[in-house]
């Protein structure tokens, strides 16, 4: 999650960077990305903290990031504009982080008493 949340933030400051240097077809469109994105990130360090504290919350929390990245990544192999590589990118490590998931370790790390 931490990572997760690391890569996030960078795609916020890119998204600015965009925003800035570029003009956007629809300003209030761009804005709304960037508004969600760094809301995503936000939600991902708070998550990434919480996973260390070991809060039984973060599991739901993770999953459900984890199941928005395997759509998006699911789009990215689709369309006319499919971006496999990115694709890839996104699913390996969700998948990944659902298998961490839902090992015993850490069901009985996140376990309420």
């Amino acid at each position: 999650m931490g990572a997760e949340a690391l890569v996030m933030a960078g795609v916020v400051v890119w998204l600015l960077i965009e925003l800035l240097t570029e003009q956007p077809a629809s300003y209030e469109t761009a804005l709304a990305i960037v508004v969600l994105a760094a809301t995503a990130a936000v939600f991902l360090a708070f998550a990434a903290i919480h996973t260390l504290r070991a809060a039984a919350w973060t599991r739901a929390g993770t999953l459900t990031w984890q199941l928005f990245q395997i759509v998006i990544a699911i789009g990215c192999f689709q369309g006319i504009v499919a971006t496999p590589v990115v694709g890839w990118w996104l699913l390996v490590p969700a998948l990944l982080a659902l298998v961490l998931l839902f090992t015993p370790s850490v069901v009985a790390a996140t376990r309420r008493i």
